[in-house]
């Protein structure tokens, strides 16, 4: 009986040891998880200082990350700072905004710091933005090849496309040594998904792509999927690309058909390309003399929602071109300035804007117009003009952050196709 009363004492004392031991688990467990609170941390005051930014920031975050957050303050292991967003003083007067800053060499604080911060960036940002899309269009156009003195109608229309999620392609179609190479490589450092290059395809993949063995090299098109396609001396463009660039832009898709491979990539793209005339440089000025000189035939012209034909300056623009030079004007545009804009691009571009159909008639007006003086342009006035008016409306309207188009969108847009259409008469 004794031995037995003391198997069941061993048994139990075994069975409480092994209790305690699980509670010992658990505190470890506990343990290894941060505190982020105590007591006096919830009782002290914040300073006159962290209260106002503590109030500024408090919406951002849910209860419990608030309390972490109160005690971060409190306890001194983090403060309220000061960042900037790094641009130049010329472009944003003010681009300071509100942070946190570890004070502490802590891992799990460094961690909660880093993730309160995200949540202050978005929304100092975004603020930013919206104070930002008042001046949008003044600062960006300043970014747009500042060392090429005016075809202010052709970085307009550069820099409306950037905004444009709808189908907007533009064509640069002149002269050499015009600044049309500089107008596209300063486009394309401003736009959030983009794809740069020669439209001989110089690279393996050519403007579509290509298959070695297993692997897909993709070209310019699929690289820039939902982004801008930027194509300098497109009349260069081999016959191979010539069906994968009309499939892009009209379809927002390229192909491969090879042997047993059938692949199909997305290639939503914009079109933004320069091109020289057969011969290398126009001749003449009579519209049926330059339209013989054109590079390409009507397919793919016709894709263009907008055509710029661009001549070598006159007397009067190259004396101020050559002003320029002798006075040693330089137009640098800080890398930080541009990394904005991008950025504010992107966050413009998640914008939907409806287009208020009773504007329509301005359009309709336009277009009525042009229509009896075809015979005076290199395009046709066809639909897809009017497409391209509409979309590039949109665009303008998503550059201010708006929601709707308003009357003066679109008219700044019919000035661009105005200009574009009766160059003739804009050369005198």
């Amino acid at each position: 009986m004794a031995e037995l009363q003391k198997k069941r004492k061993v048994e139990k004392t075994g069975k409480e040891t092994g209790s305690t031991s699980e509670k010992e688990k658990t505190n470890v467990k506990q343990e290894k998880k941060p505190k982020f609170r105590s007591v006096w941390a919830s009782i002290m005051p914040f300073g006159k200082d962290d209260k106002t930014k503590f109030e500024m920031v408090q919406e951002l975050f849910e209860p419990e990350e608030l309390k972490t957050l109160t005690y971060l303050i409190k306890s001194h292991k983090a403060r309220f700072a000061e960042t900037d967003f790094g641009t130049s003083h010329d472009f944003i007067s003010d681009s300071k905004y509100l942070s946190l800053a570890c004070n502490v060499v802590d891992e799990q604080v460094k961690k909660k710091v880093a993730e309160f911060n995200k949540k202050i960036f978005l929304q100092e940002k975004k603020k930013l933005f919206e104070d930002f899309a008042v001046h949008a269009e003044e600062k960006i156009i300043g970014l747009i090849a500042p060392n090429i003195i005016s075809m202010d109608d052709v970085k307009k229309a550069g820099m409306i496309q950037l905004f444009a999620n709808d189908k907007v392609h533009i064509l640069l179609l002149g002269d050499p040594a015009t600044g049309k190479t500089d107008i596209l490589r300063s486009i394309s450092e401003l736009a959030p998904i983009k794809s740069f290059g020669l439209g001989s395809g110089a690279s393996k993949a050519g403007l579509t792509l290509v298959m070695q063995g297993n692997e897909v090299f993709k070209g310019l098109l699929p690289l820039a999927d939902k982004g801008m396609a930027c194509i300098d001396e497109l009349n260069l463009l081999k016959s191979v690309d010539r069906a994968g660039l009309l499939n892009a832009m009209e379809k927002g898709f390229v192909t491969y058909d090879k042997g047993n491979t059938h692949l199909k990539l997305d290639a939503r793209v914009n079109v933004f390309a320069t091109a020289n005339p057969e011969g290398d440089r126009f001749v003449g000025k009579s519209i049926a003399i330059l339209k013989k000189q054109v590079p390409f035939d009507s397919a793919l012209l016709s894709r263009f929602h907008l055509v710029f034909l661009i001549r070598k300056p006159g007397t009067e623009e190259f004396l101020k071109i050559t002003d320029k030079i002798i006075k040693g004007d330089k137009d640098n545009v800080a890398a930080k300035d541009k990394q904005f804009v991008k950025e504010y691009v992107a966050y413009a571009l998640q914008r939907e804007v409806e287009f208020d159909k009773s504007l329509s008639e301005l359009i309709q007006g336009f277009v009525k117009d042009v229509k009896t003086d075809e015979d005076k342009f290199l395009v046709e006035i066809s639909p897809r003009i009017v497409i391209g008016i509409m979309n590039m409306a949109k665009a303008v309207a998503r550059m201010k952050l708006k929601e709707k188009v308003e009357r003066e969108d679109i008219i700044k847009v019919l000035k661009i196709f105005n200009s574009a259409l009766y160059f003739q008469k804009n050369e005198k």
